[in-house]
């Protein structure tokens, strides 16, 4: 058994595996898609394979769509190359369920996948002309909350950015640039409506992405390289729209365990690959059951009833209550600390971690406690109900083989919108206090712990990416286990700094508190421990 177009031929074969088939006519779907594309994706990775993907191959097998997904990676064209392409845009969702249950399903509604690359001719003139098409009605993406940014650590534009500024349009090298320029091409073949989707997992998202793009058309504008009229196309909200979402779907790395299961059921060719990027993939994705997608509903060209596959559709301010729930309160927060804690205890699983009655009342407290009553319900979900699903289904979920050490990745920039959020409502509130978050703080240094790279057997770990650890890791570096220093002498330039945490934790008042924890945090080896078990008690 081999996941191409020729492999699937027996389909017998596959059925008796247990695998779920497309149900349409894929080379009758390619085909309109190809002449009439209504939706194209950028971002090739897990989470679209697995959901956005699955969503419109649904919506194709029970006859509500005839056509299927473009998608297109800009960041790491080895993904299309070496993956995509290989497997003719075939991909296996592998479903891991809380109850043991496996469902094993073969995507084919990716029926083209395309290289965001302005050097390669061909592939850019086909990119152009998907966007020239009347039928387009959305670019969506999921390219990571860094892929918006225009500027460094340091707020530098990057070298990419400036140089594209400059020589405008034409070939483009950064992200957004290419973006912006695909959109130009449209607004010169007669300036169609289009809806310019972020599904990445940042607050206010479709702010973040008109923020980038309108940055290249004032300044191609400005300077001529781009006609006066595109940057007021960009600014018509009847003509280009960027609604807020707000996605979520435990998506992990491709795990060898599930490698296995296929490979017993004959599947061949399953190797993954590691990019020249250090991007890992495989010709399938695991994921838990779980999913949500709420949308703004701002579609100047229209969409099709995606709400058919389970898509929510409603006004930005309920994708604000839900984008807030969830990612200030009721599930990132949660993970976020997991992942800080897990590295430092030495799990190598999320869900062996709820196993673990000092981390599960960490998080319980976080949530319930410090958490929920800031939330705004918004209606179409229960916050309630989303955290006791959160806590009791989906992190505890023991076939979900996600690691504290992928969650932790990039914490710098989570800090601010997952807790700092929440601290600022004590704040600003009459009827609370800020005194009385005891728990938050304790995350805080627990990261800052998490930053000298020691376990707490004082066994050295690698630290996962983040754009900030040269900025904040020197702070902690020569912070040995068992030393007395004084920690606020140490650490104040971190905890002042409102980019990392949201708000300055000295005008916050839990300045002290963070030092008093990392003080305990790094007592000696076993403290990490012992001051989780003190103040979860």
């Amino acid at each position: 058994m081999i996941l191409s177009k020729s492999g699937l031929e027996n389909k017998a074969q596959w059925e008796a595996a247990g695998y779920v088939l497309p149900k349409f006519d894929r080379e009758a779907v390619t085909k309109a898609t190809k002449e009439n594309p209504f939706w194209i994706h950028f971002g090739a990775g897990n989470i679209f394979r697995a959901f956005q993907a699955n969503v419109v191959q649904n919506l194709l097998n029970s006859g509500e769509l005839d056509r299927g997904l473009i998608v297109a990676e800009g960041f790491d064209y080895e993904i299309v190359q070496k993956m995509n392409r290989p497997h003719d845009d075939y991909t296996i969702l592998v479903t891991l369920k809380a109850d043991g249950t496996i469902e094993k399903t073969v995507v084919g509604s990716v029926v083209e996948s395309c290289i965001l690359d302005s050097m390669d001719k061909a592939e850019y003139d086909r990119l152009k002309e998907i966007f020239t098409k009347d039928s387009l009605q959305m670019a969506s993406f999921t390219i990571t909350e860094k892929g918006y940014s225009l500027v460094n650590g340091k707020g530098e534009l990057l070298p990419a950015v400036e140089a594209d500024f400059a020589a405008g349009p034409e070939k483009p090298a950064s992200y957004i640039g290419k973006v912006a320029s695909l959109l130009y091409t449209r607004y010169l073949y007669g300036a169609n409506p289009i809806a310019m989707v972020s599904m990445d997992n940042c607050s206010h998202n479709g702010d973040k992405l008109y923020a980038a793009v309108k940055a290249f058309a004032e300044k191609w504008t400005e300077n001529g390289t781009a006609e006066a009229g595109f940057l007021g196309y960009i600014n018509d909200r009847n003509k280009v729209s960027f609604p807020w979402s707000m996605i979520d779907k435990i998506t992990p790395r491709p795990d060898a365990s599930v490698e296995e299961i296929l490979k017993k059921d004959g599947m061949e060719g399953l190797d993954p690959v590691i990019t020249s990027k250090n991007t890992y993939v495989a010709p399938f994705v695991n994921a838990e059951e779980c999913e949500y997608l709420v949308i703004e509903d701002w579609f100047p060209n229209g969409r099709p009833a995606l709400e058919k596959g389970g898509l929510m559709f409603t006004d930005r301010e309920t994708v604000d209550k839900v984008e807030k729930m969830k990612v200030c309160t009721c599930l990132n927060p949660l993970h976020t600390a997991l992942a800080v804690y897990g590295c430092l205890l030495g799990y190598t699983k999320i869900s062996e971690e709820m196993k673990d009655g000092q981390l599960v009342k960490l998080v319980e407290t976080i949530g319930y406690v410090e958490g929920l009553p800031v939330v705004v319900n918004p209606g179409v979900i229960d916050p309630k109900e989303f955290i006791d699903t959160v806590l009791k289904v989906r992190i505890p979920n023991p076939f979900m083989p996600d690691t504290p050490q992928r969650i932790v990745t990039d914490t710098s920039q989570k800090l601010a919108i997952r807790f700092g959020e929440t601290i600022k409502n004590y704040m600003n509130s009459s009827d609370k206090n800020v005194a009385d978050l005891k728990l938050i703080p304790l995350v805080f240094a627990g990261w800052l712990r998490y930053l000298m790279a020691v376990d707490d057997n004082g066994n050295q770990f690698e630290l996962s990416p983040d754009p900030l650890l040269d900025t904040v890791g020197p702070y902690v570096a020569e912070i040995r286990l068992g030393e007395t220093i004084d920690v606020e002498a140490k650490l104040k330039p971190v905890l002042e700094n409102a980019r990392i945490f949201g708000v300055n934790l000295y005008e916050a008042g839990l300045a002290e508190l963070v030092c008093r924890y990392f003080s305990e945090l790094t007592a000696g080896t076993g403290a990490v421990r012992a001051t989780l078990k003190k103040y979860t008690a």
